[in-house]
């Protein structure tokens, strides 16, 4: 089973905020659904929001893995270096760790 090169990024974070998207609570924004940053914990909302701010905190800082911030859901992605366009969705990578594994549905 390959290893995840991002893998080395992720840390142990804290969230932003755990009322919504960080960007979006200081315009009044709204969004469709959180994702948290691995490397820091900046809370943003996702592409299906009007603001994408998590794609934007990627663009600024090139934290490459996200995770969903949704109760009860996990789910890490990893943006690709080329674009802002998703490379995939982690999915039993042996980090070492345990699998991670994508479940539910945000």
């Amino acid at each position: 089973m390959a290893v995840c090169e991002h893998l080395v990024e992720i840390r142990e974070v804290r969230p932003s905020t755990t009322q919504g998207c960080t960007e979006c609570l200081a315009i009044g924004g709204q969004w469709v659904h959180l994702r948290e940053c691995l490397s820091c914990g900046h809370v943003g909302c996702c592409d299906s929001s009007p603001n994408r701010h998590a794609s934007a905190h990627f663009a600024a800082s090139h934290h490459p893995i996200i995770q969903s911030f949704e109760p009860g859901y996990f789910k890490s992605l990893v943006f690709a270096l080329i674009g802002l366009q998703l490379r995939g969705v982690v999915e039993g990578i042996d980090t070492g760790l345990g699998a991670l594994l994508t479940t539910g549905s945000p």
